[in-house]
This record gives structure tokens, C-alpha cells and sequence, in this order.
């Protein structure tokens, strides 16, 4: 087990973390930098409840060494909120959309709907299918997910 520096920005803070080596990205995000949301679910990169975005690209951290942040920027569900607390629209989407019941994938759902929400290219249901693949879900059948997804994006688009 070797020591390592780990230097990396977090929901738009910088960090300076002593590290071992051989921790995962999720590992250093719970336990070093207490942010809950990021969920360990299978830690072999097959359910998805540990995503976040790493230089705005979906990552599942949990078999994301953390040594290879070094530098990046991160981004977890915490990082949605306002200054406030407040809710962003897509946590809210959730919830009003009925797409959480248990709530443990919730977080890695929502951070893999960032991208779409955030590209200016309009995207179908099966669009957002497609891109949600890498999460599953044992509760909610999906359709209110993508439902809050999709409402979400329409209100983004008709904003613009």
C-alpha cells in the first residue's frame, strides 16, 4: 500500500487529499470527501448507482482508480444544488415524476441524465434509453425516469 497525493476539484471545490494508492474514485469520494450520494452498488461497473461525471463525461467511479483524477473535475449529485440547497430542476423532476422509490439508484440516474440535459440536441425517449443503459434499477420500471428526463429537457429547450 503506497500513500499517493491526490489533487482534484469536487462539485467546484479544490482538494488536496493523502490517498492510498489503490482506492476507487467512489472510495475517496465517501469516505475522504463524505459525499453519500455516490452509491457503492456492484463495484464492478455494471449498475451505474455510482456515476458521475468526470469532466462532464459519465464515469462509473467505482472502478475509476481515484489516482486518475488527478487534476479533473468532478461533479456528484451534491454539486446540483443550489447555493441555497435548493433542488435543481432535474432532482426536482424526480420527484415530481414519481421516478424514486427506493432511491438508491436515483443519484447515479440522475448524474447520467446530466449530459443530455446539458447538450443542446434534442434527444427521443429511445435517445435517452440508450444513454441511461450503463444504470439499472430494481424498483421504478424506468418510464418515470425517463419521463422526468425527458420533461426536463423540453423545459431546457423551450428556455433557449
Amino acid at each position: 500500500m503506497a500513500k499517493v497525493q491526490l489533487h482534484l476539484f469536487v462539485n467546484g471545490e479544490e482538494h488536496d487529499l493523502i490517498i492510498d494508492d489503490r482506492s476507487s474514485l467512489l472510495d475517496v469520494l465517501r469516505n475522504e470527501l463524505h459525499l453519500n450520494s455516490v452509491k457503492k452498488g456492484c463495484e464492478v461497473g455494471e449498475c451505474g448507482a455510482c456515476t458521475v461525471l468526470i469532466n462532464e463525461e459519465t464515469i462509473d467511479s467505482c472502478i475509476y482508480l481515484a489516482i486518475w483524477a488527478q487534476g479533473k473535475h468532478i461533479r456528484t449529485l451534491e454539486g446540483l444544488m443550489d447555493e441555497e440547497g435548493n433542488l435543481s430542476d432535474i432532482q426536482q423532476a424526480f420527484i415530481d415524476e414519481a421516478a424514486v422509490q427506493c432511491g438508491f439508484c436515483t443519484p447515479g440516474f440522475i448524474m447520467a441524465a446530466i449530459p443530455i440535459l446539458e447538450n443542446d440536441e434534442a434527444f427521443t425517449r429511445d435517445d435517452i434509453r440508450k444513454h441511461l443503459a450503463g444504470n439499472l434499477c430494481r424498483c421504478t420500471g424506468y418510464e418515470n425516469i425517463i419521463n422526468a428526463i425527458e420533461k426536463t429537457k423540453n423545459k431546457r429547450m423551450h428556455k433557449q
